[in-house]
């Protein structure tokens, strides 16, 4: 007689799914498998479940997030990513003080700051970090914290604490959905944690999603539509998505890849 599976488990590790695929595009099934440490049949299983839910796109032997394009050949940023982090970019002035946290569209940000000069950043984000790291005109602050592997961004109180009592003129923050009715959300309540610390000590908070994330929510809310003063993405976001977060008072950007420009 086998035993029933505990739905929090189950939950978790479909969680665990979004968030390696969040980190890695497309996967294959035994990938999955191996870094869950469970059967492609619970893999599989679980993959149906979240395609079902709209969450993933099931491929031949593996999944990927809705909207997700194959890397081009010889590796580089999307096109959708390098028009955001171009767009956002102009947001950020000669002198300023930032902070950045995790994810694809501010890493892609950090690689256009790489010639500015007189920036301070503080970031939970190793991959800005190292991005950043050479720069002669970028000072750059990591928190502390706890690893969290799949975004490669710190997390946990230690993180939370380094951010408290800082004051800096914009953060620029990703996630897993933004909508209107609960602005940014993520699947995960530590990385949700930072953020919402990233967030608050800023003045103006900067929100970079491309088009597959907008209109989708996940578990946690990290920063209120009230609380996004921009937002940039790209030419395939959802119109109606935009124009209700305009309404309510934020800024949108809408960057236009090179891909798409003269169609």
């Amino acid at each position: 007689m086998s035993v029933p599976e505990r739905p929090a488990f189950a939950a978790r590790r479909r969680e665990h799914i979004v968030e390696l695929l969040r980190a890695n595009g497309t996967m294959a099934l035994r990938d999955l498998a191996d870094r869950l440490q469970v059967s492609e049949v619970t893999v599989r299983r679980d993959v149906r479940i979240l395609e079902a839910q709209g969450v993933l796109d099931r491929r031949r032997g593996g999944a990927s997030l809705p909207g997700h394009r194959p890397p081009r050949r010889g590796g580089g940023v999307a096109p959708e990513l390098a028009a955001i982090a171009r767009a956002a970019a102009a947001l950020v002035a000669e002198n300023d003080a930032i902070v950045m946290g995790p994810g694809a569209p501010v890493a892609a940000l950090a690689a256009e700051l790489t010639h500015r000069a007189g920036l301070t950043v503080v970031t939970n984000s190793l991959r800005v970090a190292q991005t950043l790291a050479e720069t002669p005109g970028v000072e750059v602050g990591v928190t502390g914290g706890t690893l969290r592997g799949a975004e490669l961004a710190l997390v946990g109180g230690a993180a939370e604490q380094a951010l408290d009592g800082l004051r800096v003129r914009r953060a620029f923050v990703s996630g897993h959905g933004v909508t209107a009715e609960r602005g940014v959300s993520t699947s995960n309540a530590a990385v949700a944690g930072v953020d919402r610390a990233l967030a608050e000590c800023a003045e103006e908070v900067i929100v970079l999603a491309d088009h597959t994330r907008i209109g989708v929510d996940t578990m946690v809310q990290t920063v209120a539509p009230e609380y996004i003063a921009h937002l940039v993405t790209d030419s395939q976001a959802d119109p109606e998505v935009l124009m209700t977060l305009e309404d309510m008072g934020t800024t949108v950007h809408v960057a236009v890849p090179d891909t798409d420009r003269g169609q």
